[in-house]
């Protein structure tokens, strides 16, 4: 980062939450978040394939054996990811586009 080196602490304070929000713009502009519906006995195969941010979110849905996964994809990624996803038996897999991303 390029800054004036004798810029006021209330102005470093303003140039940090200003980068915070550039970046995260940025961030976001090369993911998109999914949602699927999968066979719990896929799971750990989907989880492989989707690291998101940390790890997948997964919640039970009501149907016995299947759960709901989330997770962030790079947009680089995408087709292939989907792919595999597939093979892995995921349904109903929504996407959608991230408007901020901090990291």
């Amino acid at each position: 980062m390029t800054a004036n080196k004798n810029l006021s602490a209330e102005n470093k304070a303003i140039l940090e939450k200003l980068l915070l929000r550039i970046n995260a713009v940025k961030t976001a502009k090369n993911n998109k978040y999914i949602i699927l519906n999968a066979p719990n006995r896929q799971l750990k195969n989907i989880a492989s394939v989707l690291p998101g941010m940390k790890s997948p979110t997964v919640t039970p849905l009501a149907e016995e054996g299947w759960s709901s996964v989330q997770s962030v994809v790079n947009e680089n990624d995408f087709w292939d990811v989907i792919e595999k996803l597939q093979q892995f038996e995921a349904e109903g897999i929504l996407v959608l586009p991230i408007e901020k991303m901090i990291v």
